[in-house]
């Protein structure tokens, strides 16, 4: 079982908890030497604790990202997951094709139909039809780095002879989609390699319930899993693992039982001494797995 985390996007402040962009990067290289398999960042325009409060400041996904294909050297990148509704999706499938350039072919592409309403009213965009938007987004996603052209004329998005140029030198970066309901999942089983279930604590009912899902809508890809990590003096629960190192090394073990094919951490809050806790357990679990 591969072990991802995700990293800060500058969206908290305080001690030890990597904000600025260097620091990022530096933070990630860490974690990288550390032994985690893959990074991750989330795609938000405007962070928000609630509805009522303000937004916080985060970094934009893909910039971010491109400064890691270049600082990184060995672990996958992915998106955890992009929102098509953000950017069109013959400009999207471009930076996908640059970003996973520029990693040596690292990128793993995670898609969203996005559900934050609120960024979208900030920033303008349509909020509308979501599941049909990103069906056709996919659809021009996947002729560009699959076929490496695109002409489409959809109701939302329209592309004429759109190419993915230069040409790759790379396989076409796999398509992971964080989803769920019957069409969502039906999409994915037609057009991606990965499916991602989040926010997860141990195995628990909830986890039963996705597994009986996938199944139905006949998902054969990989499946990665989203764990949450929780403040320090938190307790094990439905919600999330304490940040502890036996906690963790044996949340890790009854995921690898379940025959999930990655695991992706997400600590809250991602400072740097809950990270090197996180090492501790990942090195513990692998340990005991050898």
């Amino acid at each position: 079982m591969r072990i991802g985390l995700v990293l800060p996007m500058g969206d908290e402040r305080g001690p030890g908890i990597p904000s600025s962009g260097r620091e990022i990067f530096g933070f990630a290289r860490d974690m990288e030497q550390a032994g985690f398999d893959s990074l991750w960042l989330f795609d938000h325009l405007q962070a928000y604790e609630g509805e009522a409060a303000d937004p916080s400041a985060t970094w934009e996904a893909w910039t971010l990202l491109a400064g890691l294909a270049a600082t990184t050297e060995r672990a996958s990148l992915g998106t955890i997951v992009t929102c098509t509704g953000f950017r069109p999706p013959a400009l999207l499938a471009r930076m996908a094709h640059s970003v996973h350039e520029i990693s040596g072919g690292r990128l793993i592409l995670g898609l969203g139909a996005g559900w934050h309403e609120p960024e979208y009213r900030a920033f303008g965009y349509p909020f509308d039809h979501r599941y049909s938007r990103f069906e056709e987004a996919l659809t021009v996603i996947r002729g560009m780095l699959v076929d490496g052209s695109s002409t489409f004329d959809g109701q939302y998005y329209r592309t004429n002879d759109a190419r993915l140029l230069p040409p790759p030198t790379q396989p076409a970066p796999p398509i992971l989609i964080g989803t769920h309901g019957p069409r969502m999942l039906a999409l994915t089983a037609k057009y991606a390699q990965a499916y991602n279930t989040s926010w997860h604590a141990l195995p628990a009912e909830r986890w039963t319930k996705v597994k009986a899902s996938l199944e139905q809508a006949g998902v054969t890809q990989r499946v990665t899993v989203g764990l949450m990590v929780k403040g320090d003096n938190a307790s094990d629960d439905a919600f999330g693992v304490r940040c502890e190192p036996g906690a963790l090394a044996e949340a890790f073990q009854r995921w690898a039982a379940e025959g999930i094919d990655e695991l992706i951490v997400l600590l809250d809050p991602a400072t740097v001494d809950r990270a090197e806790r996180t090492v501790q357990a990942l090195h513990d679990f692998r340990a005991s797995t050898t």
